[in-house]
């Protein structure tokens, strides 16, 4: 565990060099190291589903009491095979996709070190360490999302994506030390136990409000969603990684992490339900209404991170089984679609699906891997997105008292989502072929196996569950709070309300798909008041930051010393002067005016050359009284 983590840095620095040694077999090499770490992650699962919880931890700051601490439970253990798994295909994906890029070698050590960082906010124990890793996944991503740094947009993302996340990450920061305070220590292990004292004490609402900015800030939650798709301006094989597996489950990763702790209250579920929701509605109106493939599928993503926050705010152990089961299915279909999305493009030049289609024979493996990854994000049988969206109905209609909205939202939302997969992943495939598909051609093995493995993975789960129940899902739900016996996943649970509203959901579905240029109307129409939304204070707050900087610079850093001194001047004697007023006694102050003549001079001129300095308006003083030239003038 720990050699794992530690040996992605290394390999991370180590990246450019192997390029420059390995060249084309570079991918290669760095995909069947992350491959092999997943694969032995999974050894782990068995030691774990019995009840095990490995733990190694060393000495950082002894007179704090904190360690470097990692912690291999259940749900840190699946949520690093998806790294780590997932981390492997997008490797390779990226070396064929940036083929050729002089700057192959950095995109390498970025995405390493974006992995070693999501690693660590999976398998920290102690939060301190956890929030450090958390800060690395930023400013990691930020150089991912800024690849092409030449592109003013791209640059405009990245630093949106930074300003918006790091703004999180100071609450998440402050939420941790508050944490600590409250429970006594900075160990999840430790807290555990000490949920209820954490509840009850007197800045748990503060914590909460804290966790929660850090949490929908990173998961891209309503109001901070915007920054998400934005962020497709990044290389594809980032936005595959980044924005459907990975960073954007930090902020939901660490809610559930933190539910044994924290949850159980209607401060903590109430707002994760409504954030959740609502940013589950607006994500699926967004991508229908979208019009690149990477934009569809990057709002898509916003309404799955809906649902999953949505879940766990209903708290209820069914809810957070179906959260985890959401999880995994959702990282196999979303790489998928995204990479494929990507090899598109790459293979037609196009980014619209509505100039596409005829594809399906001219790329016949790419088209195989988009048809298995659009069946599971339907939510159709075999795929395991059946068995997931399956789990999301049985838990909101078992939601007592919020219920029926709960069910309805779900299915309001699984139909526009079943719309935007016919969308992105079948008819680019199976429409009439286009002019911009004439000169299409098959995409290269290092652009097509990736997605290819992940969506198989996807139907082969969804046939045998089994495989990942007791093993993974089945353990990581008890790490979060959903026990030890959640429902059995299977393919067929019987004739029953959740079949029901599949069924309900496929019949809408594809209706909607086949109004989809009304939907899509529909969906424009809503970036006229968003013009006006989230995304517009963030622009507006920029621009004041801006415009205070430029006032503070002008005023003081204009150029004039005299300015400089009486600045520092005043803030030193205001400051001195304010501590002495609130908090010090004078009469005591042992004051003494026993001055020889000399030291009342030296005093004196003291006081005169400060005075003089301060009112001087040139940097030499002149004792002639003839008016200065401009040029000597400060």
């Amino acid at each position: 565990m720990a050699t794992w983590l530690l040996s992605t840095f290394v390999l991370a620095a180590l990246a450019p060099w192997l390029h420059r040694l390995l060249r084309a077999a570079t991918p290669w090499v760095l995909a069947t190291y992350a491959a092999a770490m997943a694969v032995h992650l999974a050894t782990w699962a068995p030691q774990v589903a019995d009840g095990a919880t490995p733990r190694v931890a060393w000495t950082w700051a002894a007179a704090l009491g904190i360690e470097f601490s990692l912690r291999l439970d259940g749900w840190g253990l699946l949520m690093a095979i998806v790294i780590s798994g997932v981390g492997a295909t997008i490797l390779l994906y990226g070396g064929g996709y940036l083929a050729g890029d002089r700057r192959l070698g950095s995109f390498y050590m970025f995405l390493l070190l974006f992995m070693g960082s999501m690693l660590g906010v999976a398998l920290a124990d102690n939060l301190l360490l956890m929030f450090v890793f958390w800060e690395l996944t930023s400013l990691s991503s930020y150089l991912l999302i800024g690849f092409d740094h030449e592109r003013p947009a791209a640059r405009a993302a990245a630093l949106q994506a930074l300003l918006v996340t790091g703004l999180g990450g100071l609450a998440l920061l402050a939420a941790v030390v508050l944490m600590g305070v409250a429970g006594g220590s900075y160990e999840f292990s430790s807290l555990l136990s000490r949920g209820d004292a954490i509840r009850g004490h007197a800045s748990y609402p503060a914590i909460i409000v804290l966790v929660l900015l850090g949490a929908f800030t990173k998961s891209a939650q309503f109001p901070f969603h915007f920054w998400l798709p934005n962020a497709m301006q990044a290389p594809t094989p980032v936005s595959a990684y980044l924005h459907s597996a990975t960073m954007v489950k930090a902020g939901v990763f660490l809610l559930a992490r933190l539910t044994p702790i924290l949850g159980g209250t209607a401060a903590w579920q109430v707002p994760l339900m409504l954030a959740g929701g609502a940013t589950m509605l607006l994500g699926a109106v967004m991508a229908l209404g979208s019009d690149t493939l990477k934009r569809i599928l990057a709002y898509s993503t916003v309404s799955v991170l809906g649902t999953l926050t949505m879940l766990i705010g209903v708290g209820t152990p069914a809810a957070l089984h179906a959260a985890v089961v959401m999880l995994l299915a959702h990282a196999l279909y979303k790489g998928a679609l995204f990479m494929i999305a990507g090899a598109v493009s790459h293979a037609t030049h196009e980014y619209e699906p509505e100039r596409l289609g005829g594809l399906a024979r001219i790329m016949p493996w790419t088209a195989t891997s988009a048809g298995l990854a659009a069946l599971s994000m339907c939510g159709l049988p075999p795929a395991f997105g059946f068995i997931a969206k399956e789990a999301f109905y049985e838990s909101t209609l078992g939601a007592s008292g919020w219920s029926t909205w709960l069910t309805s939202a779900a299915v309001l939302g699984n139909v526009l989502l079943f719309a935007v997969a016919l969308r992105v992943g079948v008819m680019p495939f199976t429409a009439r072929a286009t002019q911009a598909t004439t000169d299409a051609h098959e995409v290269s093995l290092t652009l097509w196996l990736g997605p290819a493995l992940l969506a198989a993975i996807g139907i082969l789960i969804g046939l045998s569950p089994a495989v990942c129940d007791a093993r993974l899902v089945v353990p990581a739900g008890a790490a979060i709070g959903a026990g030890e016996t959640p429902p059995r996943l299977a393919l067929w649970h019987g004739v029953g309300p959740a079949l029901y509203l599949s069924g309900l959901t496929v019949a809408v579905g594809c209706a909607a798909f086949a109004m989809r240029r009304a939907a899509r109307l529909a969906g424009i129409a809503l970036r006229k008041p968003a013009a006006w939304g989230p995304e517009s204070w963030y622009h507006g707050c920029v621009a004041g930051m801006n415009a205070v900087a430029t006032w503070q610079t002008r005023v003081l850093q204009n150029g004039y010393l005299r300015v400089y001194l009486w600045t520092t001047l005043v803030t030193a004697v205001g400051l001195v002067g304010y501590a002495l007023l609130r908090g010090a006694d004078l009469t005591d102050l042992p004051l003494s005016w026993d001055l020889h003549a000399g030291e009342t001079v030296v005093c004196a001129l003291i006081l005169l050359a400060t005075a003089a300095a301060v009112r001087a308006r040139a940097r030499i003083i002149w004792s002639s009284t003839r008016p200065m030239s401009r040029k000597n003038r400060s």
